[in-house]
């Protein structure tokens, strides 16, 4: 079922998005499932499928606010296609009895990769002489790069995606410099790849010639890179978000490009996915701008539907999903 209204018979499995994988058809065999791949844009029409649905499978469009999620009465999970909890009120969720479910390590290798590619497309000016030699010319000096290797890196953010990213910088010779929080002096990957724990943003940042951020979007982190923080960065230096895009200002990042105090930026996600407008990033030749794509990988897609649909398939069933990320307050 696609299109605008929502089917209002009691379901097994409510899809809110486009979502397509052989997992799903495999769960469609076994429960009654619908899929509306536009309800997510309509909030009155998705409380109103809600109310009827025992499951919902989302990726980071649909919005489960508290007010949504007031009306899903007979709801008992959430499927979320991905790793991100911004798009849902997780304490409501939780406050309701309902599980909900995220493979949280399903797509960190993927992403992980798409970051150093950036890194590299980024040091070694690769989109440019690839947009130069496309239009027929060939222009080595103008495309003259940088190695990765002897500078350093900051890793803002150091959970499973951070380390991964970590492991593979190491490799490069790249020096490594962490912020997180949450993190330990103690921690084995810290030892593991050499890198230097720091207590604050500013001094990570201070010391990096490349910045890549794996922070989750809460609200101490929303727009944590900001004037301030691109101010306190090394003249010429890139940064890099595979994160989300909540995590930005992004016209302090605009700001600090055109300013020349950055050299050079990638951006797998944005503040508003996708942009309403086009900015000037589409215009600089020093920004590499990508769709979301960073845990768009077959192999990361294939792992997060099947763990997603096979968490479904036993809540539904009456047992303990794997991949939950809370503990139901409540049981239903």
């Amino acid at each position: 079922m696609t299109g605008g209204t929502p089917v209002l018979l009691e379901m097994d499995i409510l899809i809110t998005e486009d979502l397509q994988s052989p997992a799903i058809d495999a769960l469609a065999a076994k429960f009654s499932v619908v899929r509306e791949p536009l309800l997510w844009k309509d909030a009155a029409k998705l409380k109103a499928a809600l109310a009827n649905a025992r499951t919902v499978m989302v990726r980071n469009q649909t919005q489960l606010t508290a007010d949504v999620l007031g009306a899903a009465t007979k709801l008992i999970a959430i499927g979320r296609v991905g790793v991100g909890l911004d798009n849902i009120d997780l304490p409501t969720a939780t406050q309701r009895g309902i599980t909900v479910i995220a493979p949280l390590d399903a797509n960190a290798v993927s992403v992980a990769e798409v970051t150093l590619g950036l890194l590299l497309a980024l040091a070694r000016k690769i989109p440019q002489a690839d947009r130069s030699t496309k239009a027929g010319g060939w222009d080595r000096r103008g495309c003259t790069g940088i190695e990765l290797a002897g500078k350093t890196l900051a890793i803002c953010g150091f959970g499973r995606i951070g380390k991964l990213v970590a492991k593979r910088a190491a490799v490069f010779g790249l020096r490594l410099v962490v912020f997180d929080p949450f993190v330990k002096p103690g921690d084995p990957t810290l030892a593991e790849t050499g890198a230097v724990l720091c207590g604050k943003l500013q001094e990570a940042l201070a010391r990096a010639d490349f910045v890549t951020t794996h922070s989750p979007l809460t609200p101490e982190t929303k727009r944590m890179f900001n004037a301030q923080t691109f101010a306190a960065m090394k003249l010429g230096a890139f940064f890099v978000n595979t994160s989300r895009g909540g995590v930005v200002d992004e016209v302090a990042l605009l700001a600090a490009l055109q300013s020349g105090h950055l050299g050079g930026a990638a951006l797998d996600v944005r503040e508003v996915e996708p942009p309403k407008e086009r900015s000037a990033f589409e215009t600089m030749d020093n920004v590499i701008l990508l769709p979301h794509i960073g845990s768009f990988t077959h192999e990361a897609q294939a792992r997060t539907f099947e763990a997603v649909c096979a968490d479904l398939e036993r809540l539904l069933r009456g047992q303990a999903a794997v991949n939950a990320v809370n503990r139901p307050a409540i049981s239903r």
